[in-house]
């Protein structure tokens, strides 16, 4: 295809395959009234939902993967649990945050082409991504081969720095699962076909909590259990998805392995890294969280409360993390196909709807906080801890529910850049220095660490909401012009 053809300025021919491949022929007119907002905000409800929905579906099935073992970890024993928090919190979740941010990339060049209509560009954006991500996958390998060492070497006990060190050598085949997984996901996500990955995320978690009960508790094989089958549930969702892919269902947008992906291999490198810095920050903003706890007093008691309150905030953040996507997608899709009115419209509803669901997790934690820590741990000391964190809980739940959501809106549009350079800001200098001063030299403990990294992300979620108001849209359209030309070429 011709890349003058394919541009995704507003011809007449683009105009057709944009109404072709997003279903969305024309930009909303400018607002006028009342009744006027009321109509389209209902109707880009319904286009957000129909995205949002399966995504939080998929999002919250694939986080409880990991919450489901480390919840069997808190009925193993105490150690167990401190050490798979760790262990998930700070390795994989390490590993994680440069995975899911180099698959940001993926993201915004997958979801702007598929706007523009330059639908066969995206079989071969994944591959370049898997080439990457794999590559990565070697490195941090060896960031699980010493995991004891390294956790050994920034302060945690010794005991804890052991079993969390052997459980991450078995975790080392979900490392490769996450560089096959990611870009698989961006590609499906760009093409709105989120049933099929919501249908094998929610067999998959059925299939790990029966697995998990069986192998951890009833066959008492303890965390060995629990890893394998962590391994072979993140597999079976990879697989699964390839053969959706490779059976033909994606049409134009997979055609088979190509050279092509070997092609400009640096430029992709450095747009996805400028992407995983910006994610990481916020991943490794809640490993650091847990690894503060390692060293107050009691630390096995502190990790194990928060590892639990942070778990909880995790299923939260993966109904955000649906939000994430669903906006990035229209972000993207739309600033591809020149709409930049309908791009700034959907912005303000995915905002609206991420605070209502925020205050909502909220109010359903205060109503069962006598209940819900017994869920987690059968320890009464780390109940009583969770019990005296849940007011700061309820507050993050609103907070960390609206800030994924403005991210989503930066990676549709392609601000990683600009947005590490903020979360640098706010989470390290500011947000990460108060909160040692509050839990350590007012000694306020886990509330003090908590509170001031929950400042952060207030201050930081307030500056994304500024940038939002001041973006120019027109001009953003514009420059999703200009990338798409500059990566199909």
């Amino acid at each position: 295809m011709d890349i003058n053809e394919s541009s995704p300025l507003l011809t007449c021919r683009n105009a057709e395959n944009t109404a072709h491949f997003t279903g969305y022929a024309d930009d909303i007119p400018p607002i006028k009234g009342v009744n006027d907002f009321y109509t389209q905000f209902a109707a880009e409800s319904k286009k957000l939902w129909y995205l949002a929905a399966p995504m939080i579906f998929t999002t919250v099935c694939q986080y409880s993967l990991g919450a489901i073992t480390q919840t069997f970890a808190g009925h193993v024993g105490t150690l167990d649990l401190a050490a798979f928090s760790i262990e998930n919190s700070v390795i994989a979740g390490f590993s994680l945050g440069i995975m899911v941010g180099m698959g940001s990339a993926l993201e915004t060049l997958c979801g702007q082409a598929y706007g523009a209509g330059q639908i066969d560009m995206l079989g071969v954006y994944m591959q370049r991504s898997w080439i990457i991500l794999f590559v990565t996958a070697l490195l941090l390998m060896f960031f699980y081969i010493f995991a004891t060492p390294i956790l050994i070497l920034i302060g945690q006990t010794e005991d804890i720095s052991r079993l969390a060190g052997k459980m991450a050598l078995w975790m080392i085949p979900q490392l490769f699962a996450y560089a096959a997984n990611y870009p698989i996901a961006k590609f499906l996500q760009a093409q709105s076909k989120i049933m099929a990955m919501s249908s094998i995320s929610g067999v998959a978690l059925v299939l790990h909590a029966f697995l998990s009960w069986l192998l951890m508790l009833k066959l008492e094989w303890g965390l060995f259990g629990g890893a394998m089958v962590l391994n072979f549930s993140w597999w079976f969702m990879v697989v699964a998805q390839m053969v959706y892919i490779l059976s033909g269902t994606c049409g134009q947008a997979w055609s088979g392995f190509s050279w092509a992906a070997f092609n400009n291999l640096w430029g992709f490198v450095k747009l996805s890294l400028a992407s995983a810095i910006m994610l990481c920050l916020e991943t490794w903003y809640f490993m650091a969280l847990i690894l503060f706890a390692g060293y107050l007093k009691n630390a096995e008691i502190a990790v194990d409360a928060l590892s639990i309150c942070t778990n909880i905030v995790g299923w939260a953040i993966m109904i955000a993390i649906g939000f994430n996507a669903a906006i990035s997608i229209r972000v993207s899709n739309e600033l591809g196909a020149a709409h930049p009115r309908t791009a700034k419209f959907s912005v303000v509803v995915v905002v609206f709807y991420s605070i209502i669901v925020g205050c909502f997790l909220a109010l359903l934690l205060i109503i069962f906080r006598h209940q819900y820590p017994a869920i987690f741990a059968d320890s009464l000391e780390v109940q009583q801890a969770v019990y005296a964190l849940t007011p700061l809980l309820a507050v993050c739940l609103v907070i960390n529910n609206t800030q994924p959501a403005l991210s989503g809106v930066a990676i549709g549009a392609g601000w990683q850049a600009v947005i590490a350079y903020i979360n640098i800001a706010c989470y390290y200098i500011f947000g990460v220095p108060l909160g040692l001063i509050l839990g350590f030299a007012v000694d306020l403990g886990v509330t003090g660490i908590w509170l001031g990294m929950l400042t952060g992300t207030v201050v930081q979620t307030v500056i994304l909401v500024w940038i939002c108001a001041r973006t120019n849209w027109d001009k953003e359209a514009s420059m999703a012009g200009e990338r798409i030309k500059k990566w199909s070429g």
